[in-house]
């Protein structure tokens, strides 16, 4: 129970600029002391939420673009399906043609970290190069939607580079496998960009044709063959063909 002595007139808690309660002195009487407010303690703010949200948008995406086309894809209908509001979308791609081309270079970038991880623990530039060629198609068997947002990216925006392209891997490791050949001896020395170019389209090509005629081997199963043939060639006879570049080519029959 209250004590008389207790200042009835005092203004209401709610008012003052700090929270007070009420203690028992030793002499019996309560007293009102004032306690600093404090701001609670709440969960730590979670730094790689921005780039989670992020990456689950372009996951999601891939699948997205590649099962409506660019032309048909309404973001509206993406957030929904990641159940979150269209201005989420847009908070981290400011339109559509942002995050179409976003994705498409996240898939580039797992393409290339795949690569990446298959080759390098290897020791042979030439076994790397198999390695590497073999987890360059594995990665297209498990991804088949890349190749129609490959697809998608040529009709929609044919001035960028083209995607697969060997010579785009961030890191030059076609490049430096090949130059390691050359200085050992195993391959010729050309220029090295002129044989990067050529593998690339050789596996574009490759890439491609399954997409088109939808022939039921895996990708990873013409790693042999493209290997055979770029490696040992054609024909029987080595040093048999001397390339004069765009003027023409020359077979020399001795």
């Amino acid at each position: 129970m209250t004590d008389s002595s207790t200042d009835t007139t005092a203004e209401p808690a709610a008012s003052l600029p700090v929270a007070c309660s009420a203690v028992q002195s030793a002499g019996g009487s309560a007293e009102l002391i004032s306690v600093r407010m404090r701001k609670p303690v709440g969960r730590p703010k979670d730094e790689e939420l921005p780039a989670r949200r992020r990456q689950e948008i372009l996951d999601a995406a891939a699948l997205f673009f590649a099962r409506l086309g660019y032309p048909n894809s309404d973001l509206k209908l993406l957030a929904e399906e990641l159940g979150v509001a269209k201005g989420t979308l847009y908070r981290y791609f400011p339109s559509k043609k942002h995050l179409f081309l976003a994705t498409v270079d996240n898939c580039m970038q797992q393409l290339n970290d795949h690569v990446n991880i298959a080759s390098l623990s290897i020791e042979s530039p030439l076994e790397r190069i198999e390695h590497a060629l073999r987890a360059y198609f594995r990665f297209f068997d498990t991804h088949p939607y890349v190749v129609e947002l490959i697809v998608q990216e040529r009709a929609e925006f044919k001035d960028r580079s083209l995607t697969v392209s060997l010579d785009r891997d961030k890191g030059g490791i076609w490049k430096q496998y090949f130059v390691e050949l050359m200085e050992q001896g195993v391959l010729r020395d050309v220029p090295v960009e002129r044989l990067v170019e050529t593998m690339s389209s050789l596996l574009y090509g490759v890439i491609f044709n399954k997409f088109v005629s939808g022939f039921s081997e895996s990708l990873e199963s013409k790693t042999e063959d493209v290997l055979d043939i770029v490696f040992n060639g054609l024909m029987k006879e080595k040093n048999c063909y001397i390339a004069k570049g765009s003027h023409g080519s020359e077979i020399n029959s001795q």
